[in-house]
């Protein structure tokens, strides 16, 4: 399973709905997820790329790992207030988002991961 691309009409139905919850987080997937704000013009994006992908097909069927095109959803962008790409968003089920910003290891993106299905 690849990355999944997400927009923001996408966002408001699987992730959390802003416009009818905007004082509150409330996770809507069914499994921990992982969002990857990025651009494709960005250099370290591009080598996060093959990484996510690993990790999408190891995490198949237990995490969904997302990405969002900064320069066509910028809407998410500013909510999320990202300033520097790539930047991750690691989501439990229950709880807050956590957020790391730039290129990591797989290594730690997985300890992350694994974080999430604790």
């Amino acid at each position: 399973m690849a990355t999944i691309n997400l927009t923001r009409s996408e966002f408001l139905r699987k992730i959390a709905d802003y416009e009818n919850n905007p004082n509150e987080w409330k996770f809507l997937g069914d499994k921990p997820a992982m969002i990857d704000f990025h651009a494709p013009w960005c250099g370290p994006c591009r080598v996060l790329l093959p990484i996510l992908g690993e990790l999408s097909e190891e995490y198949a069927s237990k995490v969904d790992i997302y990405k969002v095109n900064i320069d066509q959803e910028e809407e998410l962008a500013t909510l999320f207030n990202i300033q520097s790409v790539p930047t991750m968003f690691f989501i439990p089920m229950q709880g807050l988002p956590t957020k790391a910003v730039g290129v990591k290891p797989k290594e730690e993106i997985t300890k992350r991961l694994d974080n999430l299905l604790k």
